[in-house]
């Protein structure tokens, strides 16, 4: 059973580092369920300041993540319509064939949610575009660094009892 939660932890960490990418997937929360789910084995002690401190860091980045953006976009000028256009962005960007298809779908959702709320202004809506495509790798980067903090962490705590788990 250790090994399965063992194994089952480092998937989760790395889809940590997935979800830090992914607007579907809570990156630092899921890569926190795995270390989680390393402390549930029988050979790792649990550490509940440890847990805590990081469940707080995932959640506190959590909440940022959906005002980072925002912030972005009104810093620069965007409004709701930006917002929106870029969260849709990223999904449309997500699933399409093309490279950096997230970072242009940000960036074209947000001109051409702009472009929707005010088709005469086109100066501003790029502006906006901009701020929301520079809060989405603001968001982006700050979810990325958590969550390799996270797997760095899980490696450091099993490479400590490595020898108890084979």
């Amino acid at each position: 059973m250790d090994i399965f939660l063992l194994l089952l932890g480092f998937i989760f960490v790395l889809l940590g580092i997935i979800g830090s990418f992914l607007p579907i997937l809570p990156g630092p929360l899921t890569g926190w369920f795995g270390l989680l789910l390393l402390h549930f084995t029988s050979i790792i002690p649990m550490n509940w300041t440890f847990l805590g401190i990081t469940l707080g860091v995932a959640i506190l980045i959590w909440i940022l993540d959906y005002f980072i953006p925002a912030m972005g976009t009104k810093r620069f000028g965007g409004s709701k319509y930006g917002v929106y256009g870029t969260t849709i962005g990223l999904i449309v960007g997500l699933f399409s064939p093309i490279p950096f298809g997230i970072l242009i779908g940000a960036f074209f959702g947000a001109l051409i949610g702009e472009l929707l709320y005010d088709s005469k202004d086109t100066n501003r809506a790029l502006k906006a575009s901009f701020g929301a495509f520079l809060g989405f790798l603001t968001s982006a980067t700050i979810k990325f660094s958590i969550a390799i903090v996270y797997v760095v962490l899980f490696m450091i705590k099993f490479w400590k009892f490595k020898g108890d788990f084979f």
